[in-house]
This record gives structure tokens, C-alpha cells and sequence, in this order.
């Protein structure tokens, strides 16, 4: 593989709480729901995040079961998120991310419980969303299991 940077990009536009995005062809609409001032035409941003980290662990996952030979059928993700909303709504001695995320993971696959531990253990060193909130400091719980 080269050793050549890969870059990402996102463009477009916000009105109130919707922000209108565009990234390689692919339309997003980030917004909040009424109850939050916005007009629910899309996920929020927080919970999008816990999206892509699902996402993410996927890609990453594939790529791993293809090193270690093994067979992965599919991921059925559950994940959740805490945070204390007083952090980002000013309370400079709360944090405005959030402090937990718990990641359940149902693995269709005809390997051992063990073998599913690796495959878990690899993706989540591997995966750009899971080692960011990792180094941010999120406390990260990942249960992955057979199907």
C-alpha cells in the first residue's frame, strides 16, 4: 500500500440548526430535531458520529477478517452514547463530548468466540473513529459476540 496521505472533504451550507453537506457526490443532512430548535430532516451530529463509528468499524473489520482469513457474514451494530449536556451548553468544567460509548456487536461468522475476540481487538486498533474517541479520552466499551 503507498504511504501516500488520503485526504477527506465535506462542503456546503447551514440555515439555523440544518446544515446541508456534500461529500464525495454523496448528499448528508445533519440537523436536530424539532424539540431542539431544528426541523429533523436528518440524524444530529452526535448520534451521525456514533453512525460513521459503526461504519467505520465495519470497513475496518472486513479489511482485518480478509488478513486474518476469516469468515465474516455480517456485523449487526448497537451502539450508545452518554454525555452531560451541560458541557456543551457552556459549563466550562463539564466536557461537550461524550464520556461513554458502549458497543455491542453481533457477529454473523462460523468462527470461535475467541477468533471473534481478534477480529475485535484488530479493528479497534485500526479504526480512524474508534482510536480518535479513544484519544480523546471517551471511555469505550465493545462487546462483540457471535451471532
Amino acid at each position: 500500500m503507498s504511504n501516500k496521505k488520503m485526504t477527506f472533504q465535506v462542503t456546503g451550507r447551514t440555515e439555523q440548526m440544518k446544515a446541508d453537506l456534500e461529500t464525495n457526490g454523496h448528499k448528508v443532512i445533519i440537523d436536530e430535531p424539532a424539540g431542539m430548535g431544528g426541523t429533523d430532516q436528518g440524524p444530529d451530529p452526535l448520534s451521525n458520529m456514533l453512525a460513521s463509528l459503526a461504519g467505520c468499524e465495519n470497513v475496518i473489520a472486513n479489511m482485518v477478517a480478509k488478513d486474518m482469513d476469516f469468515d465474516l457474514q455480517s456485523i449487526e451494530f448497537n451502539i450508545h452514547g452518554e454525555l452531560d449536556p451541560r458541557g456543551l451548553m457552556g459549563d466550562e468544567n463539564v466536557r461537550p463530548y461524550f464520556e461513554k460509548v458502549q458497543i455491542n456487536a453481533k457477529v454473523s461468522t462460523s468462527e470461535s468466540q475467541e477468533r471473534i475476540e481478534e477480529l475485535k481487538e484488530k479493528t479497534d486498533s485500526r479504526c480512524p473513529v474508534f482510536t480518535t474517541l479513544q484519544a480523546a479520552g471517551v471511555e469505550l466499551e465493545a462487546n462483540w459476540t457471535k451471532a
